[in-house]
């Protein structure tokens, strides 16, 4: 049990109507979690309004109301405190709540359109390799140390995030790298959080369905620098124009990486081929098993944080050539017929193009390349052309198929796709809806040496169809696959 006053401390309360001296149980915005004495807390979401559920959350035992607006209807021996944005009070409860757990190690948040997801993993593995007990906080999963937990958002509700630093404040985490989202920083779940250090990856068009305008989604993601406090850092790409913007107003000391500009953490590329990348930083060399200019960027990334977080040079390096690349991230196998099969995340058009750009970057013969894509369902349709139009011109062959439909049809998915294929690649492109079926004809059409690129949903295990989740992995069915094309 806890102090409800404690737990307000910091929250900007509007009104209170009834008792804050007292104890109770937990905090919870699902009325459906309550239990007898809880704090219940009204988020207005997307899909629905946690005001219209107060009510239920008394009867369920809920002891304290946290509003935006206090009900005419009131029962008995039940406080309501109204607040100005339950989102930014339910973050700061959380975080009081859990006893200000992002205080007690070194918290860095990583934000950018792509990059995020191996940034952090890598991140992790680099402190955990130099002796370091390290959380991670990803999409792909969460780890507390050396204990797993699987991960359900990019970035998780506040109280979810609050309660997984606590048990790393448990475990003796020093240091814990977090995915941030630009709807975690759209619905507060990162305010109340004490950062150490922010990197800005790069800005390219996504999540247009949500936040309407490209503008919108970038000063979304500066909110994240604006309130960085002057004992952080903030490590910006400098080679991405949106990089100076996210700086404008932070209190935070700045720093930045590129390739191609003047930066305090700069790079060259020496090699790049499908063994990895020999790289240049700031005059040193190192060999890593990353591939790709896109990875050249995140290895920047993760050299400039090592270094700001004080870590050896030399001992970075070293490091740094030892980390392995992230499941669903240029993910790749060569069969037995030497047909190579490379799995990627790539769900934007920037990522799409960058992947397809590094593999046409390391050909070396006249390999023909097959791209099997499609977009998700009830998500961003304005970037279904873009995608299109990039797979089909940046590949010899492009198979245009299902991803995550949820609720929308399939077919109609792919039509968008198809719309943006210019007429002179229009010969090129091939619409399978079955996305098993489309890596299986990936498969039949490959000859030796050719290249597979499987794009768009990486590390997901699964496919939504319909409100269903079905098992589905992109990298276990290719390899089964080609396995057949030996019988």
């Amino acid at each position: 049990m806890i102090e409800l006053k404690d737990i307000l401390y910091k929250v900007a309360i509007n009104a209170v109507v009834g008792n804050t001296t007292m104890s109770v149980g937990e905090i919870d915005f699902d009325s459906r979690k309550i239990k007898n004495n809880d704090v219940f807390v009204a988020i207005r979401g997307t899909v629905s309004d946690g005001h219209d559920f107060i009510i239920k959350a008394i009867e369920k035992g809920a002891k304290t109301i946290v509003c935006e607006e206090i009900p005419e209807l009131r029962i008995k021996d039940v406080t309501y405190i109204e607040v100005e944005d339950t989102q930014v009070a339910l973050a700061v409860m959380a975080s009081n709540y859990y006893d200000s757990p992002s205080e007690n190690l070194k918290l860095i948040g990583v934000t950018g359109t792509n990059g995020k997801t191996t940034i952090t993993t890598l991140l992790y593995q680099l402190f955990k390799k130099a002796g370091y007990k390290v959380g991670l906080l990803s999409t792909v999963k969460v780890l507390v140390d050396n204990q797993e937990f699987k991960a359900t958002h990019t970035t998780p509700d506040s109280l979810t995030i609050n309660s997984y630093l606590k048990m790393m404040n448990e475990s003796g985490v020093e240091y814990c790298f977090m995915e941030v989202s630009s709807h975690g920083i759209h619905q507060k779940r990162t305010q109340g959080l004490s950062f150490a250090g922010g990197i800005f990856t790069n800005l390219s068009h996504d999540h247009l369905d949500y936040h309407n305008t490209f503008k919108e989604y970038r000063d979304v993601k500066k909110v994240f620098f604006d309130d960085l406090s002057s004992k952080a850092f903030a490590l910006i790409n400098k080679d991405d124009k949106n990089g100076a913007i996210m700086l404008q107003n932070t209190k935070a000391k700045q720093y930045s990486y590129a390739l191609k500009s003047f930066a305090d953490f700069r790079g060259q590329i020496l090699e790049n081929s499908i063994g990895g990348l020999l790289l240049k930083l700031n005059d040193h060399e190192v060999w890593s098993k990353l591939i790709g200019k896109f990875n050249a960027y995140n290895l920047l990334a993760i050299f400039g944080t090592a270094e700001l977080l004080g870590l050896e040079t030399l001992e970075t390096l070293q490091l740094l050539s030892d980390l392995e690349s992230v499941s669903g991230r240029f993910q790749y196998l060569i069969s037995d017929q030497k047909i190579t099969a490379i799995v990627d995340y790539a769900h934007t058009p920037d990522a799409l193009k960058n992947v397809l750009e590094t593999i046409n970057d390391i050909r070396t013969n006249n390999e023909t390349l097959i791209t099997v894509v499609g977009c998700g369902g009830d998500r961003d349709k304005m970037k279904r052309p873009v995608m299109g139009n990039i797979a089909a011109k940046h590949s010899n062959k492009a198979i245009f198929t299902s991803d995550n439909p949820r609720t929308e049809n399939p077919n109609l998915i792919i039509e968008d796709i198809e719309k943006g294929v210019e007429p002179q690649d229009y010969k090129k492109t091939l619409s399978i809806t079955d996305r098993k079926q489309a890596i299986k004809t990936a498969c039949q059409l490959a000859e030796k040496e050719d290249i597979i690129l499987i794009a768009g949903k990486g590390h997901e295990t699964y496919q939504e169809i319909d409100g269903q989740r079905i098992d589905f992995n992109d990298f276990e069915i290719i390899k089964e696959e080609l396995k057949k094309l030996n019988k």
